[in-house]
């Protein structure tokens, strides 16, 4: 088979058990996307120290107990 006959069987197929929309849904999460992933990432992450994150892990815990203590007590 040639690359082209692999991929229309493989569509075929995934077509056929998926059913249209999950399908497409399944084909969307294979962009390919653009630009340069690590230099974008450096260029938000290096702004932040290690105390930043941590601190920010803390802070969205505590947010967090708080949501999950107050869904509590209106059951």
């Amino acid at each position: 088979m040639t690359l082209a006959q692999v991929l229309d069987t493989g569509y075929r197929a995934l077509l056929r058990e998926l059913g249209t929309v999950n399908f497409i849904r399944f084909l969307q999460q294979f962009e390919t996307g653009s630009g340069d992933y690590t230099l974008e990432r450096h260029q938000w992450l290096d702004q932040y120290t290690l105390d930043d994150l941590v601190q920010e892990i803390q802070s969205q815990r505590v947010e967090t107990g708080r949501r999950n203590k107050q869904n509590d007590s209106k059951d």
